[in-house]
This record gives structure tokens, sequence and C-alpha cells, in this order.
């Protein structure tokens, strides 16, 4: 078999200070109303985080295999202002809106076009393997405050 550009999952990257990530909403991420279930938006934002990370080269998984720790929510405050339906094309922007020595604060917001439909703060701490907050790695934060200045 031929490799093709559609074998590699989607990913995202950078516009500016904004991390764009695209998504479709399928049938399993709908309710019994035919709406995007309310929890679901927290896994597309997650997959975003995620992608928003890979594409500024930080490596999670390196990082946690080596000890040198983890992202882990820590706060979420998040406002749905409309609703999401099976087939709709969405966007999740994701900005840095503030550095700190454990954590990190990231503003998203699922879009479909121009439309907002949901507003979101997540506190994302970093932890070392017992669990306890730690500084996350000079590289990474010098990365974020890159990323927040857009």
């Amino acid at each position: 078999m031929q490799p093709s550009e559609y074998d590699r999952p989607y990913q995202g990257g950078f516009v500016g200070g904004e991390h764009r990530f695209a998504l479709t909403v399928y049938f399993e991420d709908t309710d019994t109303a035919g709406i995007v279930y309310y929890a679901n938006y927290l896994k597309f934002m997650e997959r975003a985080r995620s992608d928003m990370l890979r594409a500024a080269g930080i490596d999670q998984r390196a990082a946690k295999e080596d000890g040198t720790g983890v992202y882990a929510v820590a706060e979420v405050a998040i406002r749905y202002l409309r609703p999401a339906r099976l087939g709709d094309e969405l966007l999740v922007v994701s900005t840095v809106d503030q550095v700190r020595a454990a954590s990190v604060l990231i503003h998203q917001r699922v879009m479909r076009g121009a439309e907002q439909l949901t507003d979101a703060r997540v506190i994302a701490a970093f932890i070392d393997a017992n669990d306890r907050p730690r500084r996350q790695p000079r590289a990474w934060v010098d990365k974020f405050k890159e990323i927040s200045q857009g």
C-alpha cells in the first residue's frame, strides 16, 4: 500500500498567537436531542490543547516517560453559548493567557464559522510522578511566553 496524505492524523497549528484545531461533529458526539453532549466539548478542547503542545514542540509522551512531569487540568470554567449539531465543522481556538511557574492558563473557544459556541478558561498544572505541582521546564515556559505574544 502506498503512503498517502490521508494516513496521518489531523494536526492543527498556529496562526499568529492562536492555535487552531478543526474537527467535525459525528453522531457519537451528540445526545438524544441531536446536539453535542456538553462533556464532549471538553474532549474537543483536550485534543486541541494536546495538539497545541505538539505544535509548540513540547513532547508530552517523552516528558512522562523520562519523569519530567505531565500536565493535568486543575480547573475549567466553561460557558456554553450555542449548541453544535451533527455534521457541524468546528474550530477550537486556543490561546495562552498566562504562564506561571507550575501552570499555564489557556483560553479556548469552540467556533462554528464566525459563531462562538463555547468560552472556556483552563488551568493546566504541571505535576511530577507523585502528582505534586512542580516547575515547568524552562524551555517550555519560554515557548508558552513566545506563543502568548503571538
